[in-house]
């Protein structure tokens, strides 16, 4: 049993700072991407991602409705976060079209790390029957940022009593 006051389950609390973030981002976590469809609707869908220290690369297949949605619009967010400490990015994208669908292409090399990555030791095992198939490169590159970790609500979420906030810059 933890002592009375200990906060230590919280985590840290506060924005991750650059190199956390670039920790956090080479660590196996599903990303959120949303784009927008032909209606203008969002369009959410699970991604494995490769951060490269400028943006994130995507690799749709060549069949991903998501991927005429990019290419038709580049605005797209990205959301990637855990369970536990609570460290999550979100950012607004550009997406920049690198190669459409194609065999053997740049996207090859960036897939084979995202494989072992994702899956271990049998994340080659899992893409070598793939390679056959077609696929994009997407670049996402971020406009703005933003940074989460811990178990505590940031101070521009908090009211004080009788309406207002602590500190709407915060």
């Amino acid at each position: 049993m933890e002592p009375a006051g200990d906060e230590s389950w919280r985590g840290k609390i506060g924005r991750l700072e650059r190199e956390e973030m670039e920790r956090f981002l080479a660590e196996g976590h599903l990303m959120r991407l949303a784009c927008l469809d032909e209606q203008g609707w969002p369009y959410v869908v699970p991604v494995w991602h490769e951060w490269d220290g400028e943006g994130w690369w995507v690799i749709p297949r060549a069949r991903s409705v998501w991927a005429r949605h990019l290419q038709r619009d580049p605005r797209c967010a990205i959301s990637i976060d855990e369970v536990g400490t609570q460290r999550k990015v979100i950012a607004q994208c550009r997406a920049r079209l690198v190669e459409e669908p194609n065999l053997g292409g740049r996207w090859v090399g960036i897939a084979e790390r995202m494989a072992v990555r994702y899956l271990g030791e049998n994340g080659p095992r899992y893409l070598a029957p793939t390679l056959g198939q077609r696929r994009w490169l997407f670049h996402l590159e971020p406009v703005r940022v933003l940074t989460w970790q811990g178990v505590e609500w940031a101070t521009r979420y908090k009211e004080v009593p009788g309406g207002g906030v602590v500190d709407p810059g915060a």
